[in-house]
């Protein structure tokens, strides 16, 4: 639905392609190797996002932006573990389906699908074992929060551990906006 379509039905972009999703939360303890989040839960909101709605991928850039998440980019997701040590991220899955490892080796796995989006404090590692061949990703990062690439090497800590316990909140949901219900600490 494109702009004027929507000024004419009056709904925002949350109200086109938000839906209320069966919601997923990990809490990913430190593996020696990886940090993980002990006090941040990964979450998945299974079916947050309508699949069926034309353009979902510039929709989901669109809202990301106003619930203050940006630096969107559009792809996959890499198959090798890493983790930000300076930011948390987003990833909404736009089309179709993957195999995701988080918190390293022996975390969880968990399969992905168009319509879910993955909460990702920083700390947590996550790696794609696997995807369909439409399997796309949006993904963003809270405002002001400005990712970097780790990969479980002995020279990331303690620096690493350092900058997870510095970053902020972000100061609104992804999907659903003002509160962080499930990261309130």
């Amino acid at each position: 639905m494109d702009r004027h379509k929507r000024e004419e039905t009056g709904k925002s972009v949350a109200q086109e392609i938000v839906q209320t999703p069966d919601v997923e939360m990990h809490t990913l303890n430190d593996t020696g190797v990886f940090p993980n989040n002990s006090m941040l839960p990964l979450l998945i909101y299974k079916q947050a996002l309508n699949p069926d709605v034309p353009d979902l991928i510039e929709h989901v850039r669109r809202l990301f932006e106003e619930h203050q998440w940006d630096g969107s980019w559009i792809d996959s997701m890499y198959d090798f573990h890493h983790y930000h040590s300076t930011a948390h991220e987003v990833l909404a899955i736009c089309g179709g389906q993957a195999e995701v490892r988080f918190g390293g080796d022996y975390g969880i796995t968990r399969t992905i699908s168009a319509g879910d989006v993955i909460i990702i404090p920083a700390g947590i590692a996550h790696k794609k074992i696997g995807a369909r061949d439409d399997f796309v990703v949006v993904g963003a990062y809270p405002v002001g929060q400005v990712y970097d690439m780790c990969y479980g090497n002995e020279d990331e800590r303690p620096k690493a551990d350092e900058n997870i316990a510095a970053v902020p909140l972000p100061r609104s949901d992804p999907v659903y906006g003002p509160l962080m219900h499930y990261w309130a600490v």
